[in-house]
C-alpha cells in the first residue's frame, strides 16, 4: 500500500515541526538548568559562609528597595534597601529550604530535558528512515 505525494508530505511537515519544537523547548530547559544550578551554587557557597559564623549572631536580611528622589532639580534618585535582622539559624533554614527547592526544580528539568531529547532524538530517526526508504525520482 503507497501514500500519496499529499500525505507523505503533509508527514514529513508534522515530525519536522516536533523536530524543530523538541529542539526550542530542549535549548529553554538547558538554559533553565543552567540558570538554576548557578543560583543554587550561589545558595550554597552563601550557606558554607554563615555557617562558620557564630550560632549566636544575628545576620541582616533583605526584604526588599525603596526608590526616593533627593533632588528634583537634578533628578538625583537614591537607592535605600531595607534589611531585617534575624537569627544566623532562622536565615541558614531559609536558604537550604530554597537550595533544596532549586535541587527540586534543577531535578524536574532534567526529566524534562531527557525526555525531549528522546523526542527529539525520535523525530530525527523518523526523518532519517524516510528519506532513506524514499524512492529516488530523477
Amino acid at each position: 500500500m503507497s501514500l500519496s505525494d499529499e500525505t507523505l508530505r503533509k508527514i514529513l511537515v508534522q515530525i519536522q515541526q516536533t523536530a524543530v519544537q523538541s529542539q526550542r523547548a530542549l535549548q529553554i530547559t538547558q538554559q533553565q538548568t543552567a540558570a538554576k544550578d548557578r543560583e543554587r551554587r550561589i545558595l550554597q557557597l552563601t550557606i558554607d559562609e554563615i555557617s562558620q559564623i557564630e550560632e549566636d549572631v544575628n545576620l541582616y536580611k533583605g526584604v526588599g528597595k525603596m526608590c526616593a528622589t533627593v533632588d528634583l532639580q537634578l533628578g538625583v534618585m537614591l537607592t535605600f534597601c531595607r534589611f531585617m535582622l534575624v537569627p544566623r539559624k532562622t536565615m541558614e533554614s531559609e536558604l537550604k529550604a530554597q537550595e533544596k527547592e532549586l535541587a527540586d526544580d534543577i531535578s524536574n528539568l532534567n526529566k524534562k530535558t531527557k525526555y525531549l531529547e528522546k523526542q527529539l532524538n525520535d523525530a530525527q530517526s523518523q526523518l532519517r528512515d524516510i528519506f532513506h526508504h524514499a524512492p529516488n525520482k530523477q
